[in-house]
């Protein structure tokens, strides 16, 4: 995993610059052979934990004895994303945390958890792909509606629109609009080997429906929560975490 944590300042400042002009930024071959194995490897071994069903891990004690908790805690990698944040917005983060997060989508189960707008809680999100379909028309690809707000100033504002965004209904309404044409998100075909950024707290975003016939499994690495401290900020990390256990649970037992 080491080639990710020394990106020259003049590579994050084009990441930067990617993410507010484009919506996200790319960094090719940003994983080289080993480390990508390496990681599969580990996807691998907990998918059939899972009974090759949709699973999430959230925070580093899901991920221990993992190279991704073993990233996310570099003072490197810290410093990376916090080079990255300052450069694309101009200040130091509120917080220097980084919350990792792994998700495989996969078999049946895994449908349900396409299509899930919502924005991040944290500024900056880095997505590694670790497994991708390469073939079919459903390949789980990112889509998003990029830097459509700005940070608010009151975490409650916030919450609001979490509220209003990342529920049943409006999701469903979102996806009929872009399956009509109505809507027209950016569409990103996620490449294993090359690593995605994009403000996650200012970009509604998912990942498309992935045939079940295939794996996809992604690592996330969030940093920059601009309403640090917040109470309510914890609290939806915590539903968040309970969330991912409950499907976790529900994937995991015996099919009948």
């Amino acid at each position: 995993m080491s080639p990710l944590i020394h990106i020259d300042e003049a590579t994050s400042a084009r990441l930067a610059d990617d993410m507010n002009q484009h919506g996200y930024a790319t960094l090719e071959h940003a994983l080289g052979t080993e480390a990508l194995s390496e990681l599969r490897a580990y996807v691998d071994q907990q998918a059939a934990r899972h009974n090759n069903q949709y699973f999430a891990y959230h925070g580093y004690a899901a991920l221990a004895g993992s190279s991704l908790a073993t990233l996310g805690k570099s003072p490197d990698f810290k410093l990376l994303l916090a080079r990255l944040h300052a450069q694309g917005t101009g200040r130091q983060p509120a917080s220097d945390e980084i919350f990792p997060v792994l998700r495989c989508v996969q078999g049946g189960s895994g449908r349900k958890e396409s299509n899930a707008f919502h924005y991040d809680a944290t500024l900056l999100t880095m997505l590694i792909p670790i497994f991708t379909p390469l073939e079919g028309e459903q390949r789980g690809d990112l889509i998003l509606f990029p830097n459509l707000r700005k940070v608010r100033a009151w975490v409650v504002m916030n919450v609001l629109e979490k509220f209003l965004f990342q529920n049943a209904l409006c999701r469903k309404l979102i996806t009929a609009c872009i399956d009509r044409g109505l809507l027209k998100p950016t569409t990103l075909r996620i490449v294993p080997g090359n690593v995605y950024f994009f403000w996650g707290y200012r970009s509604l975003h998912a990942n498309q429906p992935c045939d079940p016939a295939f794996r996809r499994a992604t690592a996330l690495f969030h940093f920059g929560d601009p309403h640090a401290g917040s109470l309510v900020t914890r609290l939806i990390l915590k539903l968040n975490q309970h969330r991912a256990r409950k499907v976790v649970a529900r994937t995991d037992a015996p099919q009948s």
